[in-house]
């Protein structure tokens, strides 16, 4: 079985994530997490799409371009086991894969037509790297693509969430980074810090609850900003926000 294919992409993914770490491990989980798939600008794509604004959501098959070279591991530690147990690389999600390509659902917002460069696909809910290649969309339709009987296997156990607070400081300069553009920054960082973006040896090592974690501060990279939080009384404290050079290489 050596048979090879050639994809090229027809559009590429813009995201507030332009670091892996802080992305959400599954589509869906942040709904303030707004992204553009802008097409390639061939007049082909425009007439291509016709009609797919009529659908609610949409299913974007990409490229793990980062994920750390191109030798795929047959067993990984997911996340959701607290990075402990091991399973089969095809039994995840995870990006070091045969062929590492991925599958998001996301929900469709609009599409602009008339863009600029070309057609501009606004979504919501991504969980995808900025700039990450999208290989092919599809409508999601849910007598087809909805499975009510499903089951999750290893990963049934629901998600845990944190409360996350914010201090005076960082909820100023939030407030008027959201004057300033940045619409609904506050929401998209809570949502992205109940779910706790850190990696599962931290997660397992300095649980929100646990005493020796108390204190420990963490950042994280949402668009252009650094956010720095901490954990405090079981919550993720959120005390700084720090504008950076869009063309810093913090940014990736």
């Amino acid at each position: 079985m050596a048979n090879l294919y050639e994809f090229k992409a027809i559009g590429i993914a813009r995201t507030p994530f332009t670091q892996r770490f802080g992305i959400p491990r599954q589509p869906g989980l942040v709904p303030e997490a707004r992204g553009i798939i802008k097409m390639d600008s061939h007049p082909d794509f425009q007439t291509a799409l016709r009609g797919l604004e009529q659908f609610s959501h949409l299913w974007i098959v990409f490229v793990f371009h980062s994920h750390g070279g191109n030798k795929w591991k047959p067993t990984i530690r997911p996340p959701r086991l607290g990075g402990k147990a091991k399973v089969g690389v095809l039994s995840s999600r995870s990006p070091h894969r045969p062929n590492p390509i991925g599958l998001s659902v996301v929900e469709l917002d609009r599409i602009d037509f008339d863009a600029k460069g070309g057609v501009e696909i606004h979504v919501r809910g991504v969980d995808l790297l900025d700039g990450t290649p999208v290989l092919d969309i599809k409508p999601y339709l849910p007598y087809a693509d909805s499975v009510p009987t499903a089951n999750s296997g290893w990963a049934h156990e629901e998600i845990q969430r944190t409360p996350v607070v914010f201090e005076a400081a960082a909820l100023e300069k939030i407030q008027n980074a959201e004057a300033n553009g940045f619409e609904k920054l506050k929401d998209l960082i809570e949502q992205l810090l109940t779910i706790d973006p850190r990696p599962g040896f931290q997660r397992r090592e300095l649980p929100p609850d646990a005493e020796h974690a108390q204190g420990k501060d963490f950042g994280l990279m949402v668009r252009t900003f650094d956010v720095h939080w901490k954990i405090q009384d079981k919550k993720f404290v959120v005390y700084d926000l720090i504008k950076l050079d869009p063309n810093s290489q913090k940014l990736g």
